[in-house]
């Protein structure tokens, strides 16, 4: 088998086109639209902090897979206007976000809002 380096890994493996490559393997292939749609979907849904998850926990709040979709949306949206650190009100759940990590940091319910100051925040998404 003829060894090769890859332009993305520059580690070696199996040349294009050789019997252990991807371009080798026509059964079973993954098409890269379909790979390229995976990604895109999982760059949109938000990463919760250690921190967060036991805030949601401690705080026994349940996200279900569609407020997760609508928190990634709302996530973009604040990454497309620049945001970096945002204030994400969601109902009465409110999230502090690195939107540049696309990660929740923390989370409080409606109950701990009151007479909370939020710092270091430079954006407020209101979902």
């Amino acid at each position: 088998m003829s060894e090769g380096v890859s332009l993305t890994t520059g580690v070696k493996g199996p040349s294009p086109g050789g019997p252990g490559s991807a371009l080798g393997q026509v059964r079973g292939a993954v098409k890269f639209d379909q790979v390229l749609e995976q990604a895109q979907r999982e760059m949109r849904l938000p990463r919760f902090s250690a921190h967060a998850l036991a805030r949601l926990e401690q705080r026994q709040i349940h996200l279900t897979a569609k407020q997760v979709d609508e928190i990634g949306r709302a996530m973009a949206r604040a990454r497309e206007k620049g945001a970096r650190q945002s204030l994400l009100l969601y109902g009465d759940l409110a999230m502090v976000a690195s939107i540049g990590n696309n990660t929740i940091v923390t989370a409080l319910n409606g109950a701990e809002m009151k007479e909370r100051v939020f710092t270091n925040i430079d954006s407020a998404v209101i979902i």
